[in-house]
């Protein structure tokens, strides 16, 4: 067996295979491009802070209501990492558009929580 190899199957994984990133892949990230990358906001809603609010409703807007969605299934049927980024944030894996439509329309009213929640202020 090749050094690479050894080295390669020791290398911890910086993808989740259930979708996201890991903590590895975070730190990865944070090595190589200066990022500061949390964890996805899996909490219920009644849980969630005004900045959870923020976050998760941005997310969803972001991935899920573009205009144009990339594909949510491979060729033999498995979900995409886009589609698997949704379980990364508590989401249900999307396998239609409208699904992640409608997870994009959850994101506009969380982000509509949010900015109601700093008015009240």
């Amino acid at each position: 067996m090749s050094t690479t190899a050894t080295s390669r199957a020791r290398r911890p994984r910086t993808r989740d295979p259930k979708g996201g990133l890991t903590a590895a892949g975070r730190a990865e990230f944070a090595r190589t491009d200066g990022a500061h990358l949390k964890p996805g906001v899996t909490k219920p809603e009644s849980e969630m802070t005004p900045e959870d609010m923020r976050r998760k409703g941005s997310w969803a807007t972001r991935f899920y209501g573009r205009q144009t969605l990339p594909p949510l299934r491979k060729p033999n049927g498995e979900p995409t990492r886009f589609a698997l980024s949704a379980h990364a944030w508590g989401e249900k894996v999307p396998t239609t558009e409208a699904q992640a439509r409608r997870i994009a329309e959850k994101g506009r009213k969380l982000l509509q929580r949010y900015h109601a929640s700093k008015e009240r202020k």
